[in-house]
């Protein structure tokens, strides 16, 4: 007969849906999740049923983990042989599980990552308290299925004589599900265990007095008892994880630290190696040597520091750096009646309880029926000794085994099992002595039976077993605990020294906006005038900085920018540098202001500003410190067609000088000015004339008597003295006017300087004409004289600005 073909017209995405749901099912069910009950995943549950059903216990000697792993293969897991050894060596991992359920000889891996040797070479056996997760399995205590090819059975679950899920833990990842569930102490845990039993309405704080949290078998210390509670209230939550380090003094003032615990599944040597990188890069500085003196006696990484190393300081770094710190995130999700599940502390505890209620029942039923058929017998030979000749000849006069087994039922009432037992006795025991071991079983009996009962009628005297059981265990195999736990997660502050080297250096920020550094070396074999710059460009700011400190460049929309000294480009002092914005991004019309190096933000100092319209704002300093500096941020707030004018560091006492375009000053002390927010606009700080604007504003110290040099556009220069000239007065004036008012071409101030007697001055016209001044050239005018002319309006255009160049005022300090 041909065969007949029959073809099922289904779209394709029902039909991957349909088979990837059967095989989702299969692997949640059965692969990477392990079960509430025992804690196994269904291969090392094989696995620990193989080695049992095989004698390979830990009193018996080591055999062949590949031996091992063929038996699981063929009678319990159709897989690859790499799947089940694996799991196997796992097992055996005393740095990954905190009671290991295997014992092996021979190479099983390493905390660095090395893999295990192949299993033809490696030995292995059951743990001794791997033997209690499957004491009393031939007890019918739990269900058997048929094997995958139904020629033997296996388990659904191990009768597991402690809490195994939580003791050492799991992690895994299915479809939709992963698991994370750090291991625990077994000694708190089968006190947490008892305290559920004895007390079903405890609450997790009541556990959590027991139990303090994981206890990885690596040690380490964890943070955050608020995300453990968490995660043992949810069965999520996120703590800290740190390695244990100690800082060692070494000879001539020098100190190492010393690492001696690891982060739970942390790779020591990957650890290791990415430390000593951030050496070589630089990243970290005071670190002389990163070197593992691990060995049999325990883990030692040891960080020997340089002679000025911040011990402290470089520690924290790794921590933040390394995985000598990491976030462990619990995700404790089991199998619950073939369901994956995620469930807090209480829910797995009790449903370890139940099971376990379930397993003592079983076995107290199983040993119930064993006691009561061996009374039964027990009876019958006490019976038969009692009228042991009538029975004798009843045999005698038997012709055979069965029909003597008849006889004496019909004879003297025996049941089959009794007289079964009487035609098997043997001679010996029908002696005086054994007549009364017989008596002494018969008793031995009514009292299991008593006892057994007992247990079955009573859930009191049940979870007394169960406790019982649990206590021994905890007094054979518990251990102090390796973990430390700390309540706060510990914030991590890097000291800018830590990780840059100090240095001294010089920085340059042109008016175009191009930045630099460089060694002091370079800057001294350099001439100021071979400095490469854009036509038209020029120094704006220029300073000696250290490369722990920051720039704080100011633009004229009210933002500034955030440089940490370390970061600017290491040029040499000739080159152009690179342009700020390749740093940190700004508009193409904004424009740089000033800048100054601040080498710490706690001092008690100010930033005072001054705007186009007349605001001046006043806010301390440390307001400016920032974590984010990837773009510009704000320094003040404008008002719609505002700018920033100037900005100038001061400690509360200065004299601010602000100077108008129609020729207005007004001098007043810096403390006019109230403190306010980063982001606030501030306070009037001159009151305008129409259409006029602040060109200049200028602080000096009290007691220093700087002149004013005003430069207006018709190229008129003019010195006058701020303390004869002009008078003290307070903000939001008009000021007093500072030229002599002209009806036809007046004179409109471009820019304002304070100069002393030495300083150089540098003018420019619109038509490019460059004129270098010598303040000492200059008399001192009264505020009615409108100066000297430098520069010819109608022949060099009108004057655009007036600077004090430092490369001029630099030959001049030589000179003198």
């Amino acid at each position: 007969m041909a065969n007949i073909e029959k073809l099922l017209d289904l779209p394709l995405e029902d039909v991957i849906g349909d088979r990837f749901g059967i095989y989702s099912k299969y692997i949640i069910q059965e692969r990477a999740l392990p079960d509430v009950r025992d804690g196994l995943k269904p291969v090392q549950r094989r696995i620990l049923y193989a080695m049992a059903q095989d004698g390979n216990t830990q009193d018996k000697p080591f055999r062949k983990s590949a031996k091992t792993v063929g038996n699981v293969i063929g009678n319990y897991h159709p897989h690859g042989d790499s799947s089940v050894y694996d799991a196997m060596v796992r097992m055996s991992q005393d740095w990954k599980v905190r009671n290991v359920l295997i014992e092996m000889h021979g190479n099983n891996g390493s905390v660095d990552g090395d893999p295990p040797a192949a299993m033809r070479y490696t030995e292995a056996r059951l743990s001794a308290i791997a033997s209690e997760l499957l004491r009393d399995i031939d007890k019918k205590t739990v269900d058997f299925i048929p094997n995958f090819d139904d020629s033997i059975e296996e388990p659904t679950v191990l009768p597991s004589k402690f809490p195994n899920l939580i003791v050492n833990g799991s992690t895994g990842i299915s479809a939709g599900y992963a698991t994370d569930i750090p291991p625990h102490n077994l000694g708190e845990v089968i006190d947490a265990t008892i305290m559920a039993m004895e007390n079903p309405d405890c609450k997790v704080e009541d556990l959590m007095t027991l139990i303090k949290g994981p206890d990885f078998p690596t040690g380490g210390i964890l943070q955050g008892v608020e995300g453990l509670k968490k995660a043992y209230s949810t069965g999520k939550g996120k703590v800290v994880v740190r390695g244990k380090a100690t800082i060692e003094p070494l000879k001539a003032g020098r100190e190492q630290i010393t690492i001696t615990e690891l982060p739970y599944e942390v790779n020591k040597a990957n650890l290791v190696k990415k430390m000593e990188e951030l050496r070589l890069d630089r990243k970290v500085e005071g670190v002389a040597e990163v070197r593992d003196e691990t060995d049999r006696t325990g883990t030692r990484v040891v960080i020997e520091l340089k002679k000025d190393g911040d011990a402290e300081g470089i520690l924290n770094y790794f921590y933040k750096n390394t995985d000598l710190q990491i976030t462990y995130n619990f995700n404790m999700v089991a199998i619950v009646n073939k369901t994956p599940k995620l469930m807090g502390l209480k829910p797995i505890l009790e449903a370890y309880i139940a099971h376990q209620k379930e397993v003592i029942t079983l076995r107290s039923q199983y040993e119930l029926a064993k006691a009561q058929d061996r009374r039964h017998i027990v009876d019958g030979l006490i019976h038969a000794v009692s009228i042991l000749d009538e029975v004798i000849e009843t045999i005698r006069a038997s012709k055979d085994k069965k029909d003597a087994k008849t006889n004496l039922s019909n004879a003297f009432g025996f049941t089959e099992p009794q007289a079964e037992a009487i035609v098997n006795l043997q001679l010996y025991r029908l002696t005086n002595t054994d007549i009364q071991t017989l008596q002494k079983e018969a008793d031995e009996l009514e009292k299991t039976i008593a006892r057994l009962e007992a247990i079955l009628g009573s859930e009191k005297k049940l979870i007394a077993v169960i406790k019982k059981e649990l206590k021994d265990i905890k007094d054979r195999y518990a251990d102090p605990r390796r973990t430390k736990i700390e309540e706060k997660i510990e914030e991590i502050k890097i000291d800018l020294e830590v990780t840059v080297a100090s240095e001294d250096v010089m920085v340059a920020l042109t008016k175009e906006g191009y930045i630099k550094r460089s060694s002091l070396r370079s800057y001294a074999a350099s001439n100021t005038e071979d400095i490469t710059m854009k036509e038209g460009d020029r120094i704006l700011w220029q300073s000696g900085a250290n490369t722990t400190n920051t720039l704080l460049v100011f633009t004229n929309k009210g933002n500034y920018l955030y440089i940490p000294i370390h970061e600017i480009p290491d040029k040499r002092w000739k080159e152009m540098g690179q342009h700020i914005a390749q740093m940190v991004p700004i508009d193409k019309d904004e424009t740089i202001v000033d800048a100054i190096a601040i080498s710490e933000f706690k001092s008690p100092l100010y930033l005072t500003f001054t705007t186009k319209l007349g605001q001046i704002k006043r806010t301390e300093l440390e307001n400016y410190q920032a974590q984010r500096r990837s773009k510009p941020l704000m320094a003040l707030k404008l008002k719609k067609g505002d700018e920033l004018v100037d900005v100038a560091l001061t400690d509360g006492t200065a004299n601010v000088l602000i100077v108008t375009n129609k020729g207005y000053g007004l001098w007043f002390d810096e403390s006019e000015a109230s403190i306010v927010g980063q982001r606030a606009a501030g306070v009037k700080g001159i009151n305008l004339k129409d259409d006029d604007y602040v060109v200049s504003s200028l602080t000096f110290p009290v007691g220093s008597n700087p002149d004013l040099l005003i430069a207006t556009q018709r190229g008129a220069i003019k010195k006058m003295s701020i303390y004869r000239e002009l008078e003290k007065s307070t903000r939001a004036r008009r000021g007093l006017i500072m030229l002599r008012e002209l009806k036809a071409s007046p004179h409109r101030i471009v820019k304002a300087l304070l100069v002393e007697d030495n300083t150089n001055i540098r003018l420019e016209s619109s038509k490019g004409k460059i004129v270098d001044l010598h303040v000492n050239t200059l008399r001192s005018a009264d505020r009615y004289n409108n100066g000297s002319y430098y520069i010819d309006q109608e022949e060099d255009g009108a004057l655009t600005d007036a600077w004090i160049p430092l490369e001029l005022n630099e030959q001049a300090e030589e000179t003198e």
